[in-house]
């Protein structure tokens, strides 16, 4: 089968979309500080950079190292001269990427609008949770890291977030690392995403790896549902990941879809084979037509999911977080 476009998208795109209303975050107090790493490091006095460079890493005493050793490279094992040498050089090689970000990036203003709201909505579900009270955006190797939480702070590799069609991403050497399909996703607009999708891993790491692929399929589509009600104002193809054309086909050929899983008897195996077919990152569903994208099973998850929590509207997300795949699964009876 081969998923077409029809006359039905424009009805699909506006039915396919979050239902979620965003909640009253007004009473949630957060603290969020964001610094522009990248900014201070390539506009440091060449005359004096040295020093300067001690100076710029003394200030994040806690990403300096991750930045230097595990970013960049560099030998833990390098003295001064070396490391201060090796960063001149970084920073003429990314100039160009440097240049072209302070155009989408100008101030800190865009990451406080992107974050602030899903982060507050996230501490009003999950009280509990320390979120990173910093930010810290930089540039790394377009090839290397790009949003990571760590223990301090959350870090945001702006080089992998100038636009799908930043000229540098077409380059075979990185298409290498992250293919077109991921590249694609590249958008200043899955800042929040991967933000909110980190969070949510470290919160609730995912165990359903080992299981059966319904069970995997349900696991996914409870965190891509999560991501939804803290994103409820992105649309849904960023949050997993899929242009607009392929969320569209998705939900117009939802039946065939879920009809490969059922005549199959895919839904039961363990068969780690199969399951990466439809689990995790792939350029596309082959069963489905060249048009299809991968990750098929996460999204057929995320509608056995929402048609559970229309049934189940004032269970809360720790609950449907805590609930077994199975029982989600057997109570929301999905049939496309």
């Amino acid at each position: 089968m081969r998923l077409l476009f029809c006359l039905l998208a424009l009805f699909l795109l506006g039915s396919c979309d979050s239902e979620n209303k965003q909640p009253d975050t007004s009473r949630v107090d957060i603290t969020l500080k964001i610094d522009r790493f990248e900014k201070e490091l390539f506009e440091l006095d060449s005359s004096r950079f040295p020093r300067a460079l001690d100076s710029l890493l003394g200030r994040y005493p806690g990403f300096s190292r991750d930045f230097m050793i595990d970013i960049l490279g560099a030998s833990p094992l390098w003295n001064g001269d070396s490391a201060s040498l090796y960063l001149q050089g970084f920073i003429q090689a990314y100039r160009p990427i440097y240049d072209s970000s302070k155009l989408i990036f100008k101030d800190e203003g865009f990451f406080e609008k992107e974050l602030l709201t899903p982060l507050k909505i996230f501490k009003l579900h999950f009280p509990d949770y320390k979120l990173p009270e910093r930010i810290i955006t930089y540039i790394g190797p377009l090839d290397g890291y790009g949003d990571v939480l760590t223990e301090n702070a959350y870090l945001i590799g702006i080089h992998q977030h100038l636009g799908k069609n930043f000229s540098l991403y077409s380059q075979t050497w990185l298409n290498d690392t992250y293919p077109v399909y991921i590249t694609e996703r590249f958008e200043p607009a899955t800042i929040s995403v991967n933000c909110m999708k980190n969070l949510i891993l470290d919160l609730y790491p995912d165990s359903s790896m080992e299981q059966k692929l319904m069970v995997q399929m349900v696991e996914q589509g409870k965190r891509l549902y999560l991501l939804s009600l803290m994103l409820p104002e992105k649309k849904e193809h960023l949050l997993i990941g899929y242009s607009e054309k392929q969320i569209q086909d998705c939900y117009q050929f939802e039946k065939n879809i879920w009809n490969l899983f059922i005549q199959n008897n895919f839904l039961q195996t363990l068969d780690v084979n199969i399951i990466k077919n439809y689990i995790g990152e792939a350029p596309k569903t082959q069963e489905l037509g060249e048009s299809a994208p991968g990750n098929i099973g996460s999204f057929a998850g995320w509608q056995i999911v929402k048609k559970f929590m229309k049934m189940n509207p004032d269970l809360s997300p720790k609950e449907l977080m805590a609930m077994d795949c199975e029982e989600i699964f057997e109570k929301a009876k999905y049939k496309p």
